[in-house]
């Protein structure tokens, strides 16, 4: 197994420590301090020495163990380390890389002095506190700035060598600082703020030092930003290239760690900790640039992505990076992209985050329950909510698009539902946030924001039947012409029955008449689609208005012949056949085509129909069948008495295509 030793002072060189410590070698870390130690995760392939060493020992450690590489990951002010591990590696014959840190990008009203007798030159030129964040081992060449103990506060690490130099140094206990980092953008600025500081002197300690913070912190507390030079590097690789030196030399494999982390309604007080903690220990960050922008820290690697492919992309490609946040809007599992993302991550370690779903946060604005909310999404998706609402008494929507929720609330009002009560929510979380409660009809005159949360209810669905049968008089059979047949309800309630139809299901009803059968398919497949065919012209209106009175909004009227008016339809999954003019084989034939599994239910009263559909059963070679006759019997008032009256005897065929 090979051995590779990690010079690990830095944050790159803690992290490089770990992601060797995921691979099959032995790895050994070196830092300066046994608190250095401490910053270190334990892996049963990890060795660390903590101690300060001259370039002899490096030599020693680096013959007696044999290292196939050194990487040379210290501090970028560290030139005289760095050339001490280069020269024991050119002692021993051991392979020496430098891990280079990239520098910051300050802004132009930065002071930039060459080294540490300059910024005290300048510093002098100044009345003013001064906050330093260049550490502990320098802190007696500063000394020389004048009023040093009264005007100067340094922040150091929690260390008692750190504690002494300060001491050593003169400064007060009150003046001392002493905290481990990463420091975030606003522990910066509160720190610049509690020592009154009007300047901040750093080095360039680029993105892992936390130089964008810094710089962030200082235009935020209006302090300026004194930045000591960095002094010559040797020439060396960025994090990336060394990674994949490595990966070549001994078979290294990458495995991303992913947090996939719902970051609520959008603003930081909607997040929970744990997912914006997670989001400042990413190395980079991916999701839509409203989400980034909002998540961030200053100089984080961001990437702005919405699809899961070019997501999964992102990450595949960007090898410089092995810890990566995916921010969602809203919670990760409630109409969220990483249903399609997480499969596409399978050789990543996948972490997920959930957040604060916009259904639960407008519900709470309304002081109002959700167990009893039917979600749904029209935000990129294609749907008519209209089924949804009139069987459900409460319906919560997330609505994009232009003025998407006016536009819904047009379509309620359209359909009959105008009088239900609406709750609009906008910029959720935000401090300009907006709920607007209204009916249908009234909040379809107004204009709202593209994303928008909804909260619909309907007291009248409570009282929705929900069984099929509905009473033969529940549909229009006559207008300007003769009356239309009609599936009557008993025979209606069994075919339906015999159908098994689903929630989603697709619906052919074959001579749909006045729409009964289709109808009574459409309010049980609320999530479907039901096209209703139908060659008659005088049937066709009144089939259209029965849908409409009966709140039919998923039915498409199809005029036409059976099966040439089929050809286009979607494949079905049900079929009805109620009436087939002569083609009753070739429409069987089509819709068996179109869908090998298809369920068909089909009557017949005449004996000829009975045979035709006898020899539809044995020629096509159906997984299942089944006959029932069906004889009903209605009562009819005769004088004082009642009297029971048969019906037309009718034959039920249902027909079960063979399973793919």
């Amino acid at each position: 197994m090979y051995k590779i030793c990690v010079f690990a002072g830095t944050t790159e060189g803690r992290e490089l420590v770990e992601r060797l410590c995921r691979q099959s070698v032995r790895v050994w870390a070196c830092v300066a301090t046994e608190y250095g130690e401490t910053l270190i995760p334990p892996a049963e392939n990890l060795t660390v020495s903590a101690r300060r060493m001259t370039a002899g020992e490096m030599a020693e450690l680096f013959a007696a163990q044999g290292f196939a590489a050194v990487v040379d990951a210290t501090h970028p002010y560290a030139s005289a380390v760095t050339e001490n591990i280069a020269a024991a590696c050119e002692r021993t014959g051991t392979a020496y890389l430098r891990l280079l840190r990239g520098s910051g990008d300050a802004p132009e009203d930065a002071v930039f002095v060459p080294d540490i007798a300059a910024a005290v030159d300048y510093l002098n030129t100044l009345e003013g506190n001064v906050l330093l964040t260049t550490g502990s081992k320098e802190l007696s060449r500063y000394t020389g700035i004048r009023n040093f103990a009264g005007r100067v506060y340094a922040r150091v690490l929690p260390m008692e060598d750190s504690l002494a130099l300060c001491r050593a140094a003169g400064l007060p206990p009150s003046h001392v600082i002493a905290m481990q980092g990463p420091f975030s953008r606003e522990m910066n600025a509160a720190t610049l703020r509690s020592t009154g500081a009007v300047c901040l002197v750093t080095k360039d300690t680029g993105t892992p030092g936390g130089f964008g913070e810094k710089i962030a912190a200082a235009r935020d507390a209006g302090a300026r930003l004194v930045v000591v030079g960095r002094p010559p590097q040797r020439e060396g690789l960025p994090f990336a290239a060394v990674w994949e030196e490595l990966s070549r030399r001994f078979g290294l494999t990458r495995r991303p760690r992913v947090t996939v982390a719902g970051i609520g309604p959008g603003s930081r007080e909607a997040m929970t900790g744990e997912v914006l903690s997670a989001v400042a220990d990413a190395e980079c960050c991916i999701g839509a640039r409203r989400m980034t922008e909002a998540v961030t820290r200053p100089g984080q690697a961001a990437f702005d992505a919405v699809s899961p492919e070019t997501i999964a992309g992102l990450i595949r490609e960007h090898g410089e990076f092995d810890r990566f946040a995916v921010v969602m809007s809203g919670d990760v599992g409630f109409f969220s992209g990483a249903k399609k993302l997480l499969p596409l991550l399978a050789d990543c370690d996948v972490r997920i985050l959930p957040g604060l779903s916009s259904l639960s946060y407008l519900c709470a604005r309304l002081g109002a329950s959700y167990e009893d909310v039917r979600p749904v999404s029209l935000h990129g998706r294609e749907r008519d909510i209209v089924p949804d609402v009139r069987s459900n008494r409460r319906v919560f929507a997330l609505v994009g698009g232009e003025n998407g929720a006016g536009a819904l609330c047009r379509r309620l009002a359209e359909s009959g539902l105008g009088d239900v009560t609406v709750h609009v929510g906008e910029r959720l979380s935000y401090p300009d946030e907006k709920v607007t409660t209204g009916a249908a009809a009234e909040m379809a005159e107004k204009t709202f924001q593209s994303l928008s949360a909804v909260l619909i209810e309907n007291e009248k669905a409570a009282d929705r039947v929900v069984t099929h049968g509905l009473p033969d008089e529940s549909f229009l059979r006559s207008g300007q012409g003769p009356v239309v047949p009609m599936t009557k309800s008993e025979v209606r309630a069994v075919c339906l029955s015999k159908l098994q139809l689903t929630e989603s299901a697709c619906c052919w009803d074959v001579g749909a008449g006045t729409g009964s059968v289709a109808i009574e398919m459409a309010l049980q497949a609320r999530g479907g689609r039901v096209f209703a065919v139908e060659r008659r012209e005088d049937a066709l209106a009144l089939l259209a208005e029965n849908c409409r009175r009966l709140g039919a909004d998923n039915v498409t009227v199809v005029s036409g012949t059976a099966p040439a008016c089929c050809a286009d339809l979607p494949a079905p999954t049900h079929v009805f056949i109620g009436g087939s003019a002569g083609n009753l084989k070739e429409i069987v034939a089509l819709a068996l085509e179109k869908n090998p599994a298809v369920r068909i239910v089909a009557t017949a009263i005449a004996l000829e129909s009975v045979a035709e559909l006898t020899a539809c059963v044995r020629s096509f070679g159906f997984a299942e069948t089944e006959t029932v006759s069906l004889t009903v019997a209605r009562d009819k008032k005769a004088g004082p008495y009642h009297l029971m009256t048969g019906q037309n005897p009718i034959y039920i065929f249902t027909m079960q295509g063979g399973r793919t």
